[in-house]
């Protein structure tokens, strides 16, 4: 199952274990089950703290718990932990076998202080690029805390349970037996969750830190080059998001990045990340902005979180990015995360053999809708203008397929559901004016992105549709504010344009603070 190149990589990982392990597998006659065992049996060959088991009497099959050597279980996997799991899979045995994981030493107390007894499960999928962040923060909450347990758990693999569950967007966590959560959790977000009084500590903490003299809002890749740039000119730099990585998190395959052959978004952002912490910039994720104040020359400017602390900053560098646009069609909200989704790769699994529909016809759109038609019975395109506006190859593609129908000039006017989950959509044909509707139990929206910049209403100018005006060195109408991004008026979103962006911004804020009247903030 896994080949002699990942074989050697996983030895040399797994001399980190500290304390011996064992894999206590629960499994039955089936084929997943066989996949399961020879994957367990070749993963406890490459090393001698790793025990298998195989006498578990877990009620999912195939499934198989962590735990030290004669202990309790600290993490169970149900089903196949491969694709997007299988770093999950590594992280949870080394951190099992007492290698520690790399969270902050206040958030490793802040986990060990939880009192009261959690069992979470979270739904993942194999393809979802979102889950593994969810999946990981609770594997390492498990480790730290004895009161807390997680199973992570292939839908795709217990089909009649996520169906009973009404399971229809991946991750989808459960909190002894009740929902807690769905979609992209940050590990600080969900302790946030369980630990009460964390955000009021953490408001405390924010606004007892000293000015900075670059502040970033935005943890993209915009904002990842603009803490660099930022902080290797040796001033004091911060960085505030509610996760980092943003966008990028939810892109799959990226092979456009100069000098990078292939990447992955979640990769990517990790080792944004990781450079960013290296050059020493004050990162702080969790943490929504809610309203800007800029300055006047010699002043400084307030970014106010929705927390309710404040920060304080000499320039300040916007990278909001921007998240997927809503149809704004009736039943669409009602149904979202029950039929309505966006991510095709996360979710897409869930709808095998099941009617879909694509909204959409750029290159998104006809991706996914090609993407879907490998996994679904049937794929309708649904796309707004009078032809598709997809590259002519990936349109080829598409009428290839010979499950997949194209509907140009249509207009989607409404999502139908029976409470529970979506069975169908309206749309109005733009030619005719005449409305049909469509079965179907899955609707993946694909029509753009829309700027994160809400809060930013009257403070810097925006254009109509909600995008931060910049001038060619960056510079918004405020003075002392820099912005770049998706959420900027800087046509082509690519991430190597809002990284070239993002350095851009940073320069620009750092010549404005030389040619400010007031010294520069002392480092902390």
């Amino acid at each position: 199952m896994l080949d002699d190149s990942i074989k050697t990589q996983l030895k040399g990982y797994f001399e980190r274990i500290q304390r011996p392990i064992e894999l206590v597998a629960s499994l039955d006659g089936g084929e997943a089950s066989r996949e399961t065992l020879e994957l367990l049996e070749e993963i406890a060959s490459l090393s001698d703290r790793i025990a298998l088991i195989r006498d578990g009497d877990d009620a999912r099959k195939p499934s198989f718990a962590i735990r030290p050597a004669g202990g309790d279980a600290v993490v169970t996997f149900a089903g196949l932990p491969m694709g997007h799991e299988f770093n999950s899979l590594v992280l949870a045995l080394l951190q099992a076998g007492g290698h520690p994981p790399k969270i902050a030493p206040e958030t490793v107390e802040q986990i060990k202080a939880i009192a009261g007894d959690y069992r979470f499960e979270t739904y993942f999928s194999q393809s979802c690029q979102n889950c593994p962040e969810v999946v990981q923060a609770l594997n390492a909450i498990s480790v730290l805390n004895p009161h807390v347990r997680h199973v992570a758990i292939d839908g795709a693999a217990f089909p009649a349970e996520t169906a009973e569950r009404e399971i229809m967007a991946v991750p989808s966590v459960f909190l002894n037996g009740k929902p807690f959560g769905q979609g992209r959790m940050s590990l600080d977000e969900i302790v946030a969750k369980l630990d009460a009084g964390a955000s009021a500590r953490d408001a405390e903490r924010l606004n007892a830190r000293a000015p900075y003299d670059m502040l970033i809002v935005g943890g993209g890749p915009a904002g990842a080059a603009a803490a660099i740039y930022a902080a290797r000119k040796g001033i004091r730099t911060g960085l505030v998001a509610d996760r980092f990585g943003g966008q990028t998190n939810d892109t799959l395959g990226i092979e456009n990045l100069i000098s990078v052959a292939h990447t992955e978004g979640p990769a990517l952002a990790k080792e944004l990340e990781s450079l960013v912490r290296a050059h020493e910039v004050e990162v702080m994720t969790g943490q929504m902005a809610a309203q800007l104040i800029p300055a006047a020359p010699g002043g400084l400017a307030e970014v106010r979180l929705a927390s309710g602390a404040t920060l304080k900053a000499r320039t300040v560098v916007l990278s909001p990015g921007a998240r997927w646009r809503s149809m704004n069609v009736p039943g669409e909200a009602e149904y979202r995360n029950k039929g309505v989704a966006y991510c095709p790769h996360c979710d897409g699994p869930l709808f095998k053999g099941k009617r879909v529909a694509v909204i959409g016809g750029g290159n998104s759109g006809v991706e996914a809708a090609i993407d879907l038609a490998g996994i679904t019975a049937h794929v309708t395109l649904i796309e707004f203008d009078p032809k598709l506006r997809a590259d002519e190859v990936l349109q080829a593609k598409l009428r290839s397929l010979p499950n997949v129908s194209i509907i140009a000039s249509a207009q989607t006017t409404e999502v139908f559901g029976d409470g529970a989950r979506v069975v169908g959509l309206a749309y109005k044909d733009r030619t005719t004016g005449a409305v049909h509707r469509l079965e179907l139990e899955g609707i993946f929206v694909q029509i753009g992105l829309v700027p994160n910049s809400e809060w930013l209403k009257g403070a810097v100018k925006l254009t109509g549709r909600g995008e931060i005006e910049v001038d060619a060195r960056q510079e918004t109408s405020a003075y002392g504010v820099f912005a770049a991004g998706d959420a900027t008026t800087t046509p082509f979103k690519q991430i190597v344009i809002a990284m070239g962006d993002g350095a851009k911004a940073a320069l620009s804020a750092f010549d404005c603070l030389m040619r400010a009247p007031a010294p520069m903030v002392e480092a902390a």
